[in-house]
């Protein structure tokens, strides 16, 4: 069995116009019938004279790809053909949508269709397109002020649309990362980190592109020079703390880490200390009180803006104010803009956006832990099943310039990862993001439909942090986790969340994460010889538990935390596993046969009986293990 395997984690995909909708639509019922209609009418209007009209076919298209069932048609009509030459549309909004619609798709599709874009030569336009808003910037600058803020804005949001498809292309598609390497896209995507601080958004997205391409990605880390290199360590040490800045400094944290083998060695214990610096001031914030308060914040300045518009109204006697400034639209006739007094107002959705910023720069910062532990074990193969390249991890015999030709080493991990991550108080961090999410912050966003997709995010930062303590448990000295005492309570903990709270227990996430923990810190209280609080706990709840179905639980935990492994076998013994177990089968037989069909569902009474099934399995190998080691 050996140490516990932990997953190498990459990065989310997005969708800048919400997540796939074919959840939310089957569970609706409202799911659409595979019907080619709207997707013919939309791509048929891609070719319309008209710069509207292109431009509203693919905004509509970039609604309809959220929709599973609408993919296959749009396939069979080859929509990525026909919307890639809109990426060099000569209308800049023609440009903006077809990128949206494509992104939507590249995000939606998954692998398969990321595949078939790369297939159907979509890199070929999208770099193209990538290179024209670099160029386009860079001639902007010697425009007059009023033109210039205008066109950069097009051309930014342009651009932030086409990296956001390279970053899911390239995730999903190792030709597209070739692609990427070969016409020289990094020294593009960084001229745009390098405006993070005025146009954060743009930044973001290709931090997370950047944070997918370096990722085994040796070719790609012959490209970084040292300017580059200064690029990231600009951002990554921004001093602007809010928290779309600390996502941004979490991903820039990651590329840096991605690209740990071309780092002098001279300067790998400041790095490392750098990027966990970082990780640990993000952890440090409790993510349960920033939703309470972001939303509290947003009721109330929604409510002072009504209020304000009320006023306004009354004292206008209309809900319009005309701007004496005359807008000229082409072909058409001069017309007089009129302006919402709600057009006046901040964007309703600043505190959600500020709230998912720091929730997914905690998940990310938990996903680099994970990673920085894999690297320490070259023989995991899942790093090789989730690889988003399919070049080796060949060492990089690569020189930067301030280095004067001299070759760099591996990093060494062992000392200055384990360092970093005592000195920076990371265990201890990691052990509270285990918890439940704060029960007020769940109940706020389950009253708000904009806010309830924060719990699952909230979720999965409690399953990031079970990943992560595994690696940690599997890794550090006991010492570096608080000593014999700390693992006893660490043990007492997630013994007890496996109960607590049975609808997050229901979550296969949730329930692989902690067995996942369990498992590794039984390994390491068995090796240390430090007293059995796991599986004394779990024994006790499978066999005093009043509740067949908490019991059935317990029983679970069990068989997976003394599935094999020596450590297992010794801890069994210890406790005298064996002999609880088979006193209590027939116990657990009657009662399932006297109190099942009265207090319990079918499928509750469905899982029991494997759970009966499965102890006597489990008690028939566990006299066998007994029977090896009294031998």
């Amino acid at each position: 069995m050996g140490k516990s395997r932990t997953k190498r984690f990459k990065r989310p995909q997005f969708s800048p116009t919400g997540d796939c909708q074919a959840e939310a639509a089957a569970a609706n019922g409202t799911e659409p019938e595979e019907d080619d209609g709207p997707a013919a009418e939309l791509l048929e209007k891609l070719q319309h004279p008209s710069a509207e009209v292109r431009e509203c076919a693919c905004a509509g298209l970039a609604r309809l790809v959220q929709q599973r069932p609408a993919l296959p048609g749009l396939a069979r009509r080859d929509a990525v053909r026909r919307l890639g030459p809109l990426l060099l549309d000569p209308s800049l909004a023609v440009r903006e949508t077809a990128a949206g619609a494509l992104r939507n798709l590249s995000a939606c599709g998954g692998f398969e269709v990321c595949d078939d874009m790369v297939t159907k030569d979509i890199m070929t336009p999208l770099v193209a397109l990538l290179k024209e808003c670099s160029t386009g910037l860079d001639s902007n600058e010697m425009s007059p002020q009023e033109t210039k803020d205008q066109n950069r804005n097009s051309i930014e949001n342009i651009a932030n649309e086409v990296v956001n498809v390279l970053w899911n292309i390239c995730e999903c598609s190792s030709r597209a990362v070739s692609i990427f390497n070969k016409e020289g896209c990094l020294e593009i995507v960084l001229k745009y980190l390098s405006r993070f601080s005025t146009n954060v958004d743009l930044a973001i997205s290709v931090a997370y592109c950047l944070q997918t391409v370096t990722e085994d990605n040796p070719e790609l880390l012959k490209s970084f020079s040292a300017p580059a290199l200064h690029v990231l360590e600009s951002a990554m040490l921004s001093p602007v703390s809010s928290m779309e800045y600390i996502l941004l400094k979490t991903l820039v944290a990651g590329t840096i880490w991605n690209l740990k083998d071309i780092i002098p060695s001279k300067s790998q214990a400041e790095i490392i200390n750098a990027i966990l610096k970082i990780l640990s001031e993000v952890l440090e914030m409790d993510a349960g009180e920033m939703v309470i308060q972001m939303k509290e914040t947003e009721t109330q300045r929604m409510k002072t803006a009504a209020q304000t518009e009320d006023t306004l109204q009354n004292v206008n006697g209309d809900d319009l104010i005309e701007d004496d400034e005359m807008e000229e639209i082409p072909h058409r006739r001069k017309v007089r803009r009129k302006t919402f007094i709600s057009d006046l107002l901040p964007p309703t959705d600043k505190e959600l956006r500020e709230t998912i910023a720091l929730l997914t720069a905690q998940q990310t910062a938990l996903e680099i832990i994970v990673n920085m532990c894999c690297s320490e074990d070259p023989t995991d193969d899942e790093w090789e099943e989730l690889s988003s390249s399919d070049e080796s991890d060949a060492f990089m015999e690569n020189s930067l310039s301030e280095c004067g030709g001299q070759l760099l080493s591996p990093l060494c991990l062992s000392h200055e990862v384990h360092t970093a991550l005592t000195n920076y108080l990371i265990p201890k961090k990691i052990f509270e993001k285990t918890a439940f999410p704060n029960s007020i912050a769940v109940d706020v966003c389950s009253r708000n439909p904009s806010w309830k997709p924060l719990i699952r995010k909230m979720s999965t930062i409690q399953c990031r942090a079970l990943v992560c303590l595994q690696s940690l448990v599997s890794l550090l000295d006991v010492d570096h986790l608080g000593g014999p005492a700390a693992l006893q309570t660490l043990a007492q903990h997630l013994s007890q969340l496996l109960f607590s709270q049975p609808d997050f227990a229901k979550h296969v996430d949730f329930l692989e994460a902690i067995s996942s923990a369990l498992r590794a810190l039984l390994q390491t209280v068995a090796s240390k010889n430090i007293p059995q609080t796991i599986g004394c706990f779990l024994l006790e709840v499978a066999t005093k538990d009043p509740s067949l179905v908490v019991a059935g639980e317990a029983l679970d935990a069990l068989f997976d935390v003394f599935a094999d492994g020596k450590e297992a076998e010794r801890a069994s013994v210890q406790i005298k596993l064996l002999s609880a177990l088979k006193e209590f089968q027939p116990v657990f037989k009657m009662k399932i046969r006297k109190e099942g069909r009265a207090k319990y569902s079918p499928d509750q009474l469905c899982v029991l009986d494997n759970v009966k099934m499965n102890l006597r399995r489990f008690v028939a190998y566990q006299e066998t293990v007994e029977k090896r080691l009294t031998t």
